[in-house]
């Protein structure tokens, strides 16, 4: 394994970091294709053992069953000071008031809940998961800034916004002295991206880590385009992003199809690869349902696309519609 560190911090990371979207009870939340306890253990197992240290959550996945998987697995086969554990505030987790959104009543109530089904005194990184339209900026700075201070998390980060945004937040931090952002969950992959316009270099310049969520666009780029998996048939948000370009796209998956035969590798492989040679990126944030999605990944670490390659799988992208915040 390779590690890194988190941007401008001394947090040391894996650079291949455990999404948590794909583990949870199917019967809890709004995906029927997430794998449940039992299913789940082995891979979280696995990635531990390969020296992934980074996992990333939500509060909001699967009914909060995600959080509390990765707790009780990580409690069983990891020292947790050893473990960075990542999980994003936002989304409504619960029926009634005050359930969702990043107002100061919902953050602390929302890193309890978190706290109590990770199993853990403090969370690492604490993330929001999207902007609230509806909650003043200066207030959210200030909820986390104290929930920081509190003791109950480490770091703090953001997901999946504008970059005038991001910016204007961490801005805000800055001047009144608040705990500003030091990483950001982007959507980048090769059929996405349009962070690279202003994201990344913002994120570069500022010295702020980038923790790329979907490298693999959900499996898009690691299949041919006609095939499904039981995922992208009951998977509405990737039809939502990756539906507007598809005769471009298509070419691009043809390249990294062509690439891995070549050098005798897998799709994942090559698709991770060009992620992870992205600066600024930190760690691409990748999904594992099977065992060799973990490998895959772990073994993406040691290949150096050549500038000829990337050149290749770039060349055929065209501008995209600006999705997945939301």
């Amino acid at each position: 394994m390779h590690y890194t560190k988190l941007g401008n911090t001394g947090l040391e990371i894996s650079r291949i970091a455990l999404g948590g979207m794909s583990y949870g009870d199917p019967t809890r939340g709004v995906h029927r294709w997430t794998l449940d306890e039992a299913a789940s253990r082995p891979l979280l197992k696995q990635a531990l053992d390969l020296g992934i240290n980074f996992i990333d959550t939500a509060n909001a996945y699967q009914g909060g069953s995600s959080e509390e998987i990765i707790g009780r697995v990580v409690s069983e086969y990891a020292n947790r000071d050893d473990i960075v554990l990542a999980t994003k505030v936002y989304g409504q987790t619960r029926e009634g008031q005050n359930n969702r959104g990043l107002s100061r009543k919902a953050i602390f109530s929302e890193v309890d809940h978190s706290l109590r089904r990770l199993g853990t005194d403090y969370i690492d990184l604490y993330q929001i998961h999207r902007w609230d339209y509806d909650t003043p900026i200066e207030e959210t700075m200030e909820a986390l800034h104290d929930v920081v201070k509190s003791g109950k998390v480490r770091y703090l980060g953001a997901s999946s916004m504008y970059t005038w945004q991001f910016q204007k937040a961490n801005h805000v931090a800055k001047q009144h002295g608040w705990t500003p952002f030091v990483s950001m969950q982007n959507h980048l992959n090769l059929l996405y991206r349009e962070e690279e316009r202003e994201m990344l270099p913002y994120c570069q310049d500022e010295k702020i880590g980038v923790i790329p969520w979907s490298p693999l666009a959900r499996g898009r780029l690691t299949r041919d385009w006609e095939e499904v998996s039981t995922r992208s048939e009951n998977d509405a948000f990737a039809n939502h992003l990756y539906h507007a370009t598809e005769a471009a796209d298509r070419q691009v998956v043809a390249a990294v199809k062509q690439i891995a035969e070549e050098r005798g590798i897998s799709r994942a492989q090559i698709a991770l690869a060009w992620v992870l040679q992205k600066q600024p990126v930190s760690a691409p944030i990748i999904g594992a349902t099977k065992a060799h999605h973990l490998t895959d990944a772990v073994s993406a670490l040691d290949i150096e696309l050549s500038i000829a390659e990337i050149k290749r799988l770039e060349e055929c992208y065209i501008p995209h519609e600006v999705v997945g915040f939301s």
